[in-house]
């Protein structure tokens, strides 16, 4: 992901006013704006600062000034529906915005073919799942396992499940969803990270995982588009 003033960006059209929120990445602070979505080429810099590859943001202070702050504006109702989904991308994808280019791309072909009744919010979940987000069935417990261990990998992480062996049937057959949910919220909040659940308004469990330091933005962005979330301690 390119820092600084000057990167590739998209201006789009009928937007009034930029408005502005630190993007998620690495440690290097990055300005504090918008990463606006992918389109049209605006202006390049010949010698761009480029982040440096996200790991595992242990220390939470280092990122105390990169709070996110909607008080005293509304640029985030200038936003579209499409922006706003590739803010949530930028989110659920830190330090990886090729994979959130890829998916947005994807999440576009399937929006424009359509029905016109369906949520954009599940078109994305099927564009995110075991690669940047999660949703299993209510009593599924083995596959939430697997779907969190998967997300976790990206950043060589592996959650403590507190048993030898996480994949035995009698520890599945003793444990829920929502449980190993918080498990896996506090465990992922020790290495800096956010484990996210959303309201699906069915019998399945569905969200991603987010840095730490990005909650307040996470909330925001989810607002924005009337997607109900809860961190992943508080279960749906």
């Amino acid at each position: 992901m390119t820092c600084g003033a000057s990167r590739e960006s998209l201006e789009k059209p009928g937007a009034s006013r930029a408005f502005s929120f630190w993007a998620p990445g690495p440690p290097r602070r990055c300005p504090d704006r918008l990463i606006p979505a992918p389109g049209v080429f605006h202006h390049h810099d010949p010698s761009p600062t480029r982040c440096a590859a996200m790991s595992s943001p242990d220390n939470e202070s280092d990122y105390e000034d990169d709070a996110f702050d909607f008080s005293g504006n509304d640029d985030d109702e200038d936003l579209d529906e499409e922006t706003l989904f590739w803010q949530l991308l930028l989110l659920i994808n830190p330090g990886d915005e090729e994979t959130a280019l890829h998916q947005f791309g994807r999440f576009r072909e399937l929006r424009e073919g359509a029905d016109d009744d369906g949520e954009a919010i599940d078109t994305l979940q099927e564009v995110i799942d075991w690669t940047s987000g999660y949703r299993v069935e209510e009593g599924d417990t083995q596959s939430f396992i697997d779907s969190i261990a998967q997300l976790a990998a990206r950043w060589n992480l592996q959650v403590d499940w507190g048993v030898e062996d996480p994949t035995d049937d009698e520890f599945l057959q003793s444990v829920d969803v929502p449980e190993l949910m918080s498990t896996a919220h506090d465990r992922l909040r020790e290495h800096g990270y956010t484990v996210w659940n959303r309201d699906t308004r069915d019998d399945t469990f569905a969200g991603w995982i987010t840095l730490r330091r990005d909650d307040e933005t996470m909330q925001a962005v989810a607002a924005a588009l009337g997607i109900d979330i809860r961190p992943g301690s508080d279960a749906f």
